[in-house]
């Protein structure tokens, strides 16, 4: 067993950003999951974990808690160097971070289960209300983003440059997400492409929500 425990659900675009820069990095962990449509994340047993109630939280080997997957994904990448998941330059550090913020911070918050289940349980939206407002508040990030990515010298066959970093990491699971609600991706030929190279990575494919023990 390892001594890294990370709780996550197969299904958290969060989650897998943590799963897939586990893997590159080669760093074992154990796998403990939580049901977020059964509520089992806000069981008092997990709350006791991670009074957030969120996933997913890394469990160290110390018994120290990390939450927030980018904040785990920089731990990881500070601890585990090689493969780096951030550019040796302060300039590409700061590009890197400001796609992948532009996934994590703009486009998930307002797409996370939680939000989608408020707008349900407190607004009455019906099923193609949260439909259509998953899509447009991704394509209301995917928009700029495909700009940024199409025009950036810095952009080769992933993000920055032609190695995966941790903005290929938010943009992959972002776009894992995309497809169960059925995002047309025409719009957004340079993220597709970079998405393709991802998932081509056996890093990728191995975190996958869908390669889980808990996948349904």
């Amino acid at each position: 067993m390892s001594d890294l425990v990370l709780h996550n659900y197969y299904r958290s675009s969060t989650s897998y950003r943590v799963r897939i820069a586990l893997v590159m990095k080669g760093l074992d962990y154990t796998y403990v999951p939580h049901h977020l449509r059964h509520g089992e994340h806000l069981e008092p047993a997990y709350l006791a974990v991670n009074p957030q109630g969120l996933v997913p939280a890394l469990v160290l080997e110390d018994g120290k808690l990390l939450t927030q997957s980018l904040a785990i994904i920089e731990y990881l990448d500070e601890i585990e160097p090689n493969p780096p998941l951030l550019p040796k330059d302060a300039l590409g550090r700061a590009r890197v971070r400001m796609l992948a913020q532009m996934i994590a911070c703009d486009i998930h918050p307002v797409n996370n289960l939680r939000v989608l289940t408020s707008l349900r349980t407190l607004f009455g939206a019906g099923d193609q209300d949260v439909v259509s407002w998953f899509r447009h508040w991704v394509n209301e990030g995917f928009q700029p983003l495909e700009k940024i990515l199409a025009s950036s010298p810095e952009t080769g066959a992933f993000c920055h440059g032609d190695a995966p970093g941790l903005a290929d990491i938010c943009l992959a699971a972002q776009v894992t997400n995309n497809a169960r609600f059925g995002v047309d991706m025409t719009p957004y030929p340079v993220i597709a492409r970079i998405n393709a190279a991802c998932m081509a990575l056996p890093a990728f494919q191995k975190a996958a929500p869908q390669n889980q023990i808990d996948a349904e």
